[in-house]
């Protein structure tokens, strides 16, 4: 299975869902050059947000220490600890924060044939 996520130019592939870890982030740069923080839970369900920590600037996100709280999944930044509801993006510590979430979805494993030169 691949994770994909969905961008101004339709769905981009960022990685194999076997590559995530659950409680461990990945960041991925995006074609319009921003970045966004990926990660999956324990039963397999992905999460994208944006990278970038909004009270610092810093692309962190994806280094962020991953937990829940009344059932919502959410991220902490690294640097100053605010939380980040993965599937909401709202700031946990600041209602008027928040960060971009990404459409995101599981596709299977799509093989593209390789086609071969005809011989001279």
């Amino acid at each position: 299975m691949t994770v994909e996520l969905q961008v101004a130019q339709g769905w981009l592939t960022v990685c194999e869902l076997s590559a995530l870890t659950p409680g461990r982030g990945v960041a991925a740069l995006l074609p319009d050059g921003s970045q966004a923080a990926v990660f999956v839970d324990r039963a397999g369900r992905p999460y994208a947000i944006g990278n970038q920590d909004p009270f610092t600037g810093a692309h962190v996100l994806s280094r962020g220490l991953v937990g829940t709280v009344a059932g919502r999944p959410f991220v902490a930044s690294p640097l100053l600890k605010q939380r980040f509801d993965l599937e909401s993006g709202r700031c946990l510590d600041d209602e008027e924060v928040a960060v971009r979430t990404y459409p995101v979805r599981t596709c299977p494993v799509r093989i593209h044939p390789v086609r071969t030169a005809a011989a001279s």
